[in-house]
């Protein structure tokens, strides 16, 4: 039992020498260019942390916009998760909630107090991704904002 235990501890050193050994290297190629993609919703929470600000998520009565809805079984799915990568592939910058309400699947976009606030972005996605234009509208949907 007592050489199972220095073996694994010799091992253990051994590992922690060697992580330790190539993390400069890592960080040495790394050094040229890092770029961050993230949400704006983090760089608002992170200052908001920096400046001591407490802000929580809450639920609300409020509007999101529906691109999609369909109840074929044997297309529905594919077809929401199909127009969820086309918006995350397109320049609109939103949440997207694909939902599943048996029968329906539903894609919906954004947290929006108002309809117009709503009909509004709603315009906006017309104009970006032209082929959502006839299933595309605001509907009322309880939406997370940050209090």
């Amino acid at each position: 039992m007592r050489n199972i235990l220095i073996t694994i501890s010799l091992c253990l050193v051994t590992a922690t020498t060697l992580a330790n050994d190539s993390i400069p290297r890592i960080i040495q190629h790394m050094q040229d260019r890092v770029t961050i993609l993230q949400d704006s919703a983090i760089t608002r929470l992170m200052l908001d942390k920096q400046n001591g600000v407490e802000r929580k998520q809450v639920e609300v009565q409020g509007y999101r916009v529906q691109v999609f809805s369909g109840n074929n079984q044997k297309t529905a799915k594919t077809e929401a998760f199909r127009i969820q990568k086309l918006i995350e592939n397109s320049r609109l910058e939103t949440e997207i909630y694909v939902q599943y309400n048996p029968p329906f699947w539903k894609v919906r976009l954004g947290n929006f107090r108002t309809l117009e606030e709503a009909q509004l972005f709603k315009d906006e996605v017309v104009r970006t991704i032209p082929e959502l234009q006839g299933d595309t509208y605001p509907v009322r949907d309880k939406i997370t904002v940050m209090e």
